[in-house]
């Protein structure tokens, strides 16, 4: 304890400790991992942030259409479905939110999206991926990254629903990592007396944070990482067409990707930029950008980015070597004032660190983009109504077969 109190003596944060003392035992070395796990390197970035906004030279990039992976698609198959069977692929499921915005407090993967019998986004995500194992004949381990928040929940909502077929012994949960807030003058922020004002450290913390858990220690032939997000319930993970044509390309990362409906959707795009992969947002393309064409007649800038990557192991350890850029975020941030009241600022009053895995793509140094069909693969929700919502995506689903 002594040196944890010279530790924020010297970097002026020993009001953390306020009301330590009336702490349960249990609760102060909780509170004392919590201090013990802060990456302060992370912390100092709200000094002198780094500067993410700037662009270097922007240019499209080249990709596999629909047509070009239909021409080839049986090679491309037979080379991904060796792969799998090999366990070389593996699925990282990133499912650490709650679905606040469709109304509910539970995990959001937990979120019933039937009409006359229940069929939950897990469900819908799992069905998809066994539907990969039986046509390969093989298992794919299958990480599931939670938060803190729903850690608890979501492995008992996925226990009690028997995994939805899945072989337990091919699923591996762990926590994403979560990172201090502190306040504009760098102080850092409690939510309440033994409790750091914490927050998830981005999508692009995925990788520390299974490395850190171990998650990974029982299954030593991965080669691959497909990460996705929980939201899209057309989702196709590990697909052994975009596996076996990431793995000719030579190229270090793939991204499955959806033709852009118009010039300016509110899409990311995949491009490169000073030679290197890139996602860049649809409000950074100039007009000229957004609306120029290539030589095949489609928008030069199509290829909008959908959270679905295939990831090299290899280079996955040599980045992590190197610090991924820190995003820091301004933000409306809930902390417990001097007189110990939780207060909810009405305006942006602290930073939060985040890193994205955008960025891991451009670290990557090559990316392959792999046109998929929207209608089949490309089916968000992020909203209870309206654009990307439960009720287009029911729409989608339907489509496609499945009986809600």
């Amino acid at each position: 304890m002594k040196e944890l109190n010279s530790l924020l003596s010297e970097r002026g944060q020993t009001h953390i400790l306020r009301g330590f003392d009336a702490l349960t035992i249990d609760a102060q070395r909780k509170f004392i991992k919590e201090i013990e796990n802060i990456d302060w390197d992370t912390v100092d970035l709200w000094k002198h942030p780094e500067d993410l906004s700037g662009k270097g030279k922007v240019e499209p990039i080249a990709g596999l259409s629909l047509k070009e992976i239909e021409h080839q698609r049986e090679e491309y198959l037979a080379v991904g479905a060796e792969a799998i069977r090999a366990q070389k692929v593996a699925c990282v499921l990133l499912a650490g939110g709650q679905g606040t915005r469709l109304g509910s407090d539970a995990p959001k993967g937990a979120y019933d999206i039937g009409v006359t019998r229940p069929l939950y986004i897990f469900e819908m995500q799992i069905r998809n991926l066994l539907s990969v194992c039986k046509a390969c004949g093989a298992a794919v381990p299958l990480f599931i990254m939670t938060s803190d928040k729903n850690d608890a929940a979501t492995r008992a909502f996925l226990k009690e629903h028997a995994y939805f077929g899945y072989p337990e012994e091919y699923i591996r949960f762990f926590e994403q990592e979560m990172a201090p807030s502190v306040d504009l003058t760098g102080k850092l922020l409690l939510e309440a007396e033994g409790a750091l004002a914490l927050s998830p450290n981005g999508n692009g913390g995925w990788y520390s944070s299974l490395k850190r858990a171990a998650a990974d220690r029982d299954f030593p032939a991965i080669e691959w990482y497909n990460v996705y997000g929980v939201d899209n319930v057309l989702q196709r993970s590990a697909d052994p067409v975009f596996v076996g044509a990431t793995i000719k390309s030579g190229m270090m990362s793939g991204a499955k990707v959806v033709r852009k409906t118009d010039p300016h959707e509110r899409v990311g795009v995949l491009c490169l930029e000073d030679s290197k992969p890139s996602v860049i947002e649809y409000y950074e393309l100039t007009e000229e950008m957004a609306q120029q064409k290539g030589a095949d007649g489609n928008l030069a800038y199509s290829f909008g980015v959908i959270l679905n990557y295939l990831l090299s192991a290899k280079k996955l350890e040599e980045i992590a070597k190197a610090r991924i850029p820190v995003h820091v975020v301004k933000k409306k941030i809930p902390y417990l004032d001097e007189a110990g009241v939780l207060v909810k600022p009405e305006k942006e009053n602290g930073y939060k660190f985040e890193t994205l895995i955008l960025d891991m793509i451009r670290l990557m140094g090559s990316c392959l983009p792999f046109e998929v069909a929207r209608e089949k693969e490309f089916a968000p929700i992020k909203n209870k109504e309206g654009t990307d919502s439960v009720e287009t995506a029911r729409a989608l689903l339907q489509k496609n077969g499945v009986a809600l």
